[in-house]
């Protein structure tokens, strides 16, 4: 069975049913599925890493002994709890994955020990995946996606994690530290303890956005954000300022082209939200905006269209291509593109 809905998969992984005994984590965001398989193991286990409950196998292990990952399932629990089999995977092998597969159904089917739970956590699982398949049409089987969190997603886990620290932010800090933070979910996690480190564990602190300046500083990518921003709006003075000071910060000509396709993939998505009925506002506001850049991001996009951006991908696939082979001028090419842009933005009345 698939569950995508995010209360229902919370629901799920504070209490799996009885009648589950098997779940594929899956996804792109690696330390959002080890999160959440970490959090299930630890409702199926008592302790999880305890070798005489819990079996630990990677496609290494399933390899290079096809008769293992049976074995483990039909084992019994030596301690009288229940039997968790785990399996992590870091590739994409359709042998692996179809083996996996197989053993999922046996699973289903009683083939083996009923009262083990067989817990797989993979990376993005396409929907030709055998694995993917068959977790998604077992009854007693979960199948669930990790996608890259939304900002109020990240803005809810912020707040949870400062809470139990018993620190927090104001609306416009939360607001400006979530717009920093990356979208791994593990790696935010570690930004998230080292802020609490920074604000003091216990002290009960709220901090405000000037609190937050001596811990985000002056980062490059908020430079590159920036010269995005402004290259979009037709400012080309201050787009090649931006690229100068994230040079001087050490982020090449790459991380720049990067950021301007991020932002017209923000741009994007924001027409594109509107074109099916949603206030602009709101769009810009689901498509990740920080509240300080809205009014500038709104003003670009009731200039730019959908057919003007489409226009524009080609020369910023192009961009990063050549800013990626080995000696080539990427500062240039990147401030290239910032000016191309600009001067579109110009002649669309920006």
């Amino acid at each position: 069975m698939i569950i995508s809905r995010r209360p229902d998969v919370e629901r799920f992984l504070s209490g799996p049913p009885g009648n589950v005994r098997a779940a594929v984590i899956h996804g792109k965001d690696r330390g959002g599925v080890r999160e959440r398989a970490d959090i299930l193991a630890g409702k199926i286990a008592a302790r999880p890493d305890d070798p005489f409950d819990v079996a630990l196998l990677t496609e290494s292990d399933i390899d290079n002994d096809g008769a293992r990952l049976a074995d483990e399932l039909s084992a019994q629990s030596m301690t009288g709890g229940r039997r968790l089999v785990r399996v992590k995977l870091t590739g994409e092998k359709a042998s692996i994955d179809k083996a996996l597969a197989e053993a999922l159904k046996v699973h289903m089917d009683g083939g083996f020990n009923p009262d083990a739970f067989f817990l797989i956590e993979a990376g993005a699982l396409g929907r030709d995946s055998a694995l993917r398949k068959a977790a998604e049409k077992a009854d007693g089987a979960a199948a669930i996606a990790c996608y890259d969190d939304e900002p109020g997603d990240v803005a809810r886990l912020v707040r949870e994690s400062l809470t139990k620290d018993k620190v927090g932010l104001n609306a416009e800090a939360l607001e400006l530290f979530v717009s920093r933070l990356p979208h791994e979910r593990g790696v935010a996690r570690q930004e998230i303890e080292r802020l609490v480190l920074f604000l003091g564990p216990g002290s009960g602190i709220t901090a405000t956005a000037d609190d937050l300046k001596a811990y985000l500083g002056v980062e490059p990518d908020a430079s590159l954000a920036d010269a995005a921003q402004d290259a979009f709006g037709g400012k080309l003075a201050a787009a090649y300022a931006g690229l100068r000071r994230a040079a001087a910060e050490g982020e090449a000509g790459p991380a720049a082209v990067r950021a301007i396709g991020m932002h017209l993939g923000r741009l994007r998505r924001t027409l594109t939200l509107a074109k099916s009925g949603a206030g602009l506002a709101e769009a810009a506001k689901a498509s990740g905006v920080f509240w300080k850049n809205e009014r500038e991001f709104l003003r670009q996009a009731r200039a730019w269209s959908l057919d003007h951006l489409d226009r524009l991908q080609p020369e910023v696939l192009e961009a990063d291509r050549m800013c990626k082979q080995t000696g080539s001028p990427d500062g240039l090419i990147a401030e290239r593109l910032a000016l191309s842009i600009a001067g579109r933005a110009r002649r669309l009345g920006l």
